[in-house]
């Protein structure tokens, strides 16, 4: 399954033109194999030993291609940094208000859910809505936890 997904995401880099190289492989790589929503630093400290030449701007500038390209999103975090999540299927997320964790929620409504937000929103306003995100903001389990 992981495979279809990286194979698909690379059709779609390579039908925009876009070159695969090995540093895009890597990062987009271990963007589908990993759900912890991680930072420019976090994704850099993963991949530095194995690819020695990849640098942070590098790894900057291939996730602002993905998203431009809709692969990837970027989540804002609590410290007013950015995460970015793959979004090779569309879900939303429940986002910690304490310590910040982010959980994928699979919903198999989504599309017809952010449709018909992008319609609400374009019949009260004049607004042209042309993408969407939907996030559940709340207390995970842990903190929860600690709480009590």
């Amino acid at each position: 399954m992981e495979n279809d997904i990286y194979q698909k995401s690379l059709a779609l880099l390579r039908k925009n033109k876009v070159r695969i190289t090995p540093q895009r492989q890597i990062i987009l790589k271990y963007l589908i194999d990993h759900d912890n929503h991680p930072s420019v630093e976090t994704i850099y400290q993963a991949l530095a030993d194995e690819f020695s030449n990849l640098s942070v701007a590098t790894i900057y500038n291939n996730l602002e291609l993905f998203e431009r390209l809709g692969i990837i999103i970027q989540i804002p975090n609590q410290d007013g940094g950015v995460r970015y999540d793959f979004f090779g299927t569309p879900h939303f997320h429940a986002i910690c208000e304490n310590c910040g964790k982010i959980v994928d929620i699979f919903y198999p409504k989504y599309k017809e859910i952010e449709q018909e937000l992008k319609d609400i929103t374009k019949n009260q306003s004049d607004f042209i809505p042309s993408t969407s995100r939907i996030e559940v903001y709340g207390l995970c389990k842990e903190c929860q936890s600690k709480m009590k």
